[in-house]
């Protein structure tokens, strides 16, 4: 069975949902959890002129964003005796660094929110978890 869990988190209601599914899911197969922030890259533009926040600035703050998800991760793990440990990198899409820290963790699994879209809606709007799906060879499992 499943002996290291990677979740993915970016603060939003879905991913919420699947941080409790993941954590109850480590908790029954004895698994511990790898909690996920992807950091995005700095917007800088070479045709612009002004920087609206210096580099330094918006790695900080993206660092405190990510800080924040992750924490929610780990404090329902302590909640339950699930054992949590925290990462994040900067990528310019998550799927990217997602894939990445499952596969330099050795994770057996990745545990992620649906985005919740059905028919051909599903089709037409990438996401997150469907860009996982498709480049990576460990087990997805995809939470509603």
């Amino acid at each position: 069975m499943f002996r290291h869990i990677l979740v993915p988190t970016d603060g939003s209601e879905l991913s919420r949902k699947a941080i409790d599914g993941a954590i109850d899911l480590a908790q029954a197969v004895g698994a511990r959890v790898t909690a996920y922030a992807c950091l995005p890259q700095y917007p800088y533009s070479p045709f612009s002129d002004v920087a609206v926040e210096p580099p330094s600035e918006f790695l900080q703050r993206s660092e405190r964003e990510a800080r924040v998800h992750l924490r929610e991760v780990e404090m329902a793990g302590r909640r339950v005796g699930v054992a949590v440990e925290s990462r994040t990198s900067v990528h310019p899409a998550p799927y990217l660094g997602i894939i990445e820290v499952a596969e330099q963790g050795a994770c057996d699994v990745i545990f992620m929110a649906s985005h919740g879209r059905r028919g051909l809606g599903s089709l037409l709007i990438g996401s997150e978890t469907q860009r996982v799906l498709t480049h990576t060879k460990i087990p997805v499992i995809v939470y509603r």
